[in-house]
């Protein structure tokens, strides 16, 4: 007896070492269905572009294995529900989210669909190690990333698997929104078309861009990560947010160079995967963490709220090219470099004094390779308030820091045009990408800066000693 299994995908859109893929095939035929949840429609605009293209490369891929994706749009309870009386199907499964909303809302599902008498299935599809199987020694979660790492790097997450030959397919397929009429990429506006050129969408780039790294650059990954002005990373942020791979498959290929070719490049590079971890691991015990000071003792921190230095900021017009060259970046790009991230980061947080969740919003807004916990420790991270060791001295300067990432210039000039005779491509489409009621030219003047570094950090020094102080 076999009976039909509809697989809910969510942030695993893809084929191979696929677990709740592998337990519906298992099962018999298979539905695939992406359910355009109000959760999902909250996702930034970038995001949402970027969701669409995966989908579509998805939606062929499942083709070649001779099955189709279904779209449905509504609550994923109500949809699912539906499909399922729709089809006969008796079994749902899906791979488990980890914030605090994701939980809520897919608890509610797996309860209604039994209450309706359906399977319903959730399986780890998107981390190395659930977050409840990493404690301490007295049986708590991590909160340093450190001895994180040691007891993650002597634990094998299970081999990765391959994609089944063939999808199983119902006898007959139910009706599917039109991708294109849901317009995922409606709010990039004119700018869709240029963060395009610059997205690398689907499994099989994924797997390229894996080993690509692991072929040549991750040798010099410990060492030149940092640097600005060198495609020295792996460039997989795009593809993991989205599960177009999955964590196991990169660990894996990551362990297998570092006893291929040992070094600190690859271990540096599994340090990396397991960042990304402890980010789960952080969101899954203290979902505060997107929307509130993890360290709670910040709470009286005065940050101010949004402001017109935050908008120039988000213009990438502050006058201090480092930051500026980043924002823009993103811009045209939809993604950031790390060690840029790092320093807007610290710059609108602590020079310019500004609240933390108005940065993590602009980047949920901005980024094709948008995480949750990634992006929200990152900002907490870097404003002092999340689970930084010494947040008190952390006061990047910016000028500094591109002296020793960016020697030569070229990552500013790459994309600032008014600081060039001739510029380049990048950096002239960043007009081109941004809204016109920024009403910007590369013709203008470059602004003067905000304000004096060493003013900003001072600033913000003073106003930590007394944030401790009063602690």
């Amino acid at each position: 007896m076999t009976e039909t299994t509809l697989l809910w995908l969510r942030r695993d859109l893809r084929l191979s070492d696929h677990p709740a893929l592998a337990s519906a095939v298992s099962g018999g035929p298979v539905i695939p269905v992406f359910v355009l949840d109000p959760l999902v429609e909250g996702w930034g605009a970038a995001p949402l572009w970027r969701l669409g293209e995966s989908l579509r490369d998805l939606s062929a891929r499942l083709a070649g294995k001779g099955s189709r994706l279904v779209l449905r749009r509504g609550d994923a309870l109500e949809t699912l529900a539906a499909l399922a009386l729709e089809t006969g199907a008796r079994r749902v499964v899906w791979s488990r989210l980890y914030d605090a909303p994701s939980r809520a809302r897919d608890e509610a599902v797996k309860a209604g669909l039994k209450a309706r008498g359906l399977e319903a299935r959730s399986v780890n599809g998107s981390l190395l190690f659930e977050p409840w199987t990493v404690e301490t020694g007295s049986g708590g979660f991590y909160k340093v990333y450190t001895p994180f790492w040691r007891a993650v790097s002597q634990r094998a997450p299970a081999e990765p698997e391959a994609a089944p030959p063939r999808i199983p397919a119902p006898e007959s397929w139910p009706a599917s929104d039109g991708l294109d009429h849901w317009a995922l990429g409606r709010r990039m506006n004119r700018g869709a078309g240029i963060v395009a050129k610059h997205a690398s969408i689907g499994e099989a780039a994924a797997q390229g861009r894996l080993g690509a790294f692991l072929g040549g650059r991750v040798g010099d990954y410990a060492d030149a990560r940092d640097r600005l002005d060198l495609p020295a990373t792996s460039g997989l942020s795009e593809n993991l947010a989205l599960g177009e791979i999955s964590p196991r498959t990169v660990w894996h290929a990551g362990r297998a160079a570092l006893e291929r070719e040992g070094g600190p490049g690859p271990e540096t590079f599994l340090k990396e995967i397991v960042w990304r971890e402890f980010a789960y691991h952080l969101l899954f015990h203290t979902p505060r963490l997107t929307t509130r000071n993890w360290r709670e003792e910040w709470d009286g921190f005065p940050w101010r709220g949004d402001n017109e230095d935050a908008e120039a900021w988000r213009r990438g017009m502050t006058g201090e090219p480092a930051i500026d060259a980043a924002m823009r970046e993103m811009y045209v790009t939809g993604r950031m470099h790390n060690r840029a991230r790092m320093l807007v980061a610290s710059y609108l947080t602590k020079h310019l004094m500004t609240d933390w969740r108005v940065g993590e919003a602009w980047f949920r807004d901005c980024l094709i390779d948008w995480d949750v916990a990634s992006n929200a420790m990152g900002w907490q991270w870097a404003a002092g308030s999340g689970p930084d060791a010494a947040p008190f001295f952390r006061v990047f300067n910016p000028a500094a820091q591109v002296e020793k990432f960016d020697p030569q210039g070229r990552y500013r000039e790459r994309w600032i045009a008014e600081l060039s005779r001739n510029p380049g491509e990048d950096a002239v489409e960043f007009f081109d990408a941004a809204p016109q009621a920024w009403g910007l030219s590369p013709q203008q003047a470059y602004p003067k800066p905000l304000i004096a570094l060493s003013h900003g950090r001072e600033r913000a020094l003073a106003a930590y000693r007394a944030l401790r102080e009063a602690a």
